[in-house]
């Protein structure tokens, strides 16, 4: 345990400041029930694999494995996951109608140096015991994850945190995301804009508008998640903070010539034109395949 909620001179709040953590991640009390906890751990691995699959596949694929779940009871499971089927709608984070829409700026797009293109998205990452959300932004030319944080509940205030410090750094030409209600509010979206950085948003039921962050989540779960059985948010914290670490400076990947995406993205090495990124006007899953890279 990282936290010491009765430091006699530190607060929590400020302990979670220092470690880079929502706030609301350092009160996390799990409580969940046993049986839908189990239920939503092997929703969420059907779903990494497919994340195509509804409701009515899962629960076929849920059956396959013994278990007898309803439809009804999956779909609410789904929803507190924050997940749904990438057709025909949105995944992971739901739209509010209040909020002002962007259009979506990367077709046909050719991304062709760092810092031109930033996406973000939310996954769910269980625990022994509960679950947390996980948030990234990741340049999209180089693959480098410039920033995340997790949080116990899907308010804005995490997704927000790691965009300001991302911003810090330095700024996107371009940022893309999701219609999600994190992404569109006032907080997220107007430091977009009072930064003069591009709004691009996902197309209704475009999941391949944010193809390389999906790509990012599979590879996490696959690599890091599931490897471990993470006790608490901080020890999901830590363990990530490694892992992300590793993606950035130690795994080759394929896509970028077998280059690191700190090497790209810090320019010691600079992709062929070949290798350049373009957006293909019609992106399906027959051309863009949701594929570890």
């Amino acid at each position: 345990m990282l936290l010491e909620k009765k430091h006699s001179e530190i607060s929590v709040v400020q302990q979670a400041d220092l470690l880079g953590i929502a706030r609301s991640t350092a009160y996390y009390c799990p409580f969940i029930d046993p049986e839908d906890d189990l239920h939503m751990r092997i929703i969420d691995e059907i779903y990494t694999a497919w994340p195509y699959f509804g409701s009515r596949r899962i629960r076929v694929m849920l059956e396959r494995r013994g278990y007898e779940v309803g439809r009804d009871r999956i779909r609410s499971l789904m929803r507190k996951m924050g997940i749904q089927a990438i057709y025909p709608k949105p995944r992971t984070t739901f739209p509010n109608s209040q909020h002002k829409k962007h259009p979506y700026l990367l077709k046909g797009l050719t991304i062709n140096r760092p810092n031109h293109v930033w996406s973000t998205d939310i996954t769910y990452i269980r625990l022994q015991k509960g679950f947390i959300y996980l948030v990234a932004i990741m340049d999209w030319y180089s693959r480098y994850v410039l920033g995340f944080r997790i949080s116990i509940t899907l308010e804005d205030e995490f997704c927000v945190e790691v965009l300001e410090e991302c911003l810090e750094k330095t700024l996107p030409e371009i940022f893309n995301s999701d219609q999600g209600v994190q992404f569109t509010g006032n907080s997220f979206a107007g430091l977009l804009e009072s930064n003069n950085v591009k709004i691009s948003m996902d197309g209704k039921g475009r999941a391949y508008d944010n193809i390389f962050t999906e790509r990012l989540w599979r590879t996490v779960k696959y690599e890091e998640v599931y490897l471990k059985n993470y006790q608490t948010p901080l020890e999901a914290f830590e363990s990530l903070k490694k892992y992300f670490n590793f993606y950035n400076h130690v795994r080759p990947h394929q896509s970028l010539n077998y280059k690191t995406p700190a090497e790209v993205y810090f320019g010691s090495q600079i992709l062929e034109t070949s290798q350049l990124i373009t957006i293909p006007l019609n992106l399906n899953p027959s051309t863009c395949p949701l594929t570890i890279q």
